[in-house]
């Protein structure tokens, strides 16, 4: 993928297959998760990726490969397949298990190495297609929701991007766990039912009301918490929405990046940082108001914390207290074009795209043969 063009094409590469450490475990995968965090990656505008990885992501280019095999400095986070391999040390995992998983990079590959903490079962009736897109939208609302907010159910939120991962999944930990009342918003008309599907009590369409003025009428003394991972475009009136005791929990800057692909408008971006609202500490404490804000992709070394919430984030799916976001699967042919809708703001739910030409999978074979109560829909282009 080009860097700093709107992306065209994925050209297959082959990379070393990296040596299979003791307590590793090596996955053919089935179908990656694609974020607005891969997005920024391929823009070389991620920091845990300049941290951990340096430039640039994906391995290079050859138009003669068949294979891509797993690189570290690869893009994607999120990942389900099949366990192909394990390490003498393995006692979690075993060859043939259906698993999802998550690391830092390396995921748009066929084959991913990590060790066996950061894979997971998939749950009896899901499949590939439905688990790929689960952990790094539901980690990052569930640490923004139980481990920052610790919400109770008389409480009010309001959540961003609420028809995107992380903000649906925020929607539905909110109202389907936590209880509270829980306001969405969102970008266009056609997002307001899927929000409203997820369990939010009000949404509100910024492309034909008016976020604030709407906001004020479904919770006059203020929110509780307010999920924006928007950035310098509504960061000042988030803060100024809080009720008192109120939590902003920041996650991400999306506004101050291109919708339609193409090289990042550099003067936009510093004059964005620079118009990001600072917090005074002083008023924040008359307020009594904070401010918080976090990047997952830093945290890997707190694999416990990371691993006991996905396995409750399992455990409601399977139980059916929470339901797969909605999901765009793209074939692998077609990578370039799921970060176009990404980075369009058109998208719902979560994106991702197909191995299939792997393991002896199908497209077909990713989706389930019936219909489900526990996922809102697929949209699946071939």
């Amino acid at each position: 993928m080009e860097k700093d063009e709107v992306v065209v094409h994925l050209d297959a590469a082959t990379a070393l297959e990296p040596t299979l450490g003791g307590d590793e475990v090596r996955v053919e995968a089935v179908a990656v998760g694609v974020n607005y965090a891969d997005v920024c990656v391929r823009m070389g505008l991620y920091a845990s990726a300049a941290r951990y990885v340096g430039w640039p992501i994906t391995p290079g280019r050859t138009r003669d490969a068949p294979k891509l095999i797993c690189s570290v400095d690869d893009c994607g986070e999120q990942f389900a397949g099949r366990v192909v391999a394990v390490g003498a040390e393995v006692t979690e995992r075993k060859v043939g298990e259906c698993v999802v998983g998550v690391t830092r990079f390396g995921a748009y590959s066929s084959h991913i190495t990590v060790p066996q903490d950061q894979l997971f079962p998939i749950p009896s009736g899901f499949s590939f297609t439905q688990m790929a897109g689960v952990p790094s939208v539901f980690l990052t609302a569930y640490y923004a929701m139980f481990e920052l907010v610790h919400p109770h159910s008389w409480q009010t939120l309001l959540v961003h991007s609420a028809a995107g991962g992380v903000g649906s999944s925020l929607v539905q930990l909110g109202k389907k766990i936590a209880g509270c009342k829980v306001v969405g918003v969102v970008g266009s008309s056609h997002k307001v039912q899927t929000v409203y599907d997820l369990g939010a009590d009000h949404v509100i369409d910024k492309s034909k009301e008016n976020l604030w003025e709407k906001a004020r009428e479904y919770s006059p003394e203020g929110y509780d918490a307010v999920f924006d991972a928007n950035g310098v475009e509504t960061l000042k009136e988030s803060y100024n929405h809080l009720s008192c005791g109120g939590k902003l929990v920041i996650y991400g800057f999306h506004t101050m990046l291109p919708k339609q692909g193409g090289k990042p408008n550099w003067l936009k971006l510093a004059r964005d940082w620079l118009w990001t609202p600072s917090f005074d500490p002083l008023k924040m404490t008359e307020e009594n108001k904070s401010v918080l804000a976090f990047n997952l992709s830093f945290m890997f070394d707190k694999k416990a914390i990371l691993a006991d919430m996905f396995r409750q984030l399992l455990a409601w799916l399977k139980e059916g207290r929470l339901v797969v976001p909605p999901i765009t699967a793209f074939p692998i042919e077609q990578v370039a074009d799921a970060h176009k809708l990404i980075e369009s703001g058109k998208s719902v739910g979560s994106s991702l795209f197909l191995h299939k030409m792997f393991a002896g999978v199908h497209l077909a074979d990713t989706i389930p043969k019936y219909p489900r109560q526990d996922c809102a829909h697929y949209t699946v282009l071939q």
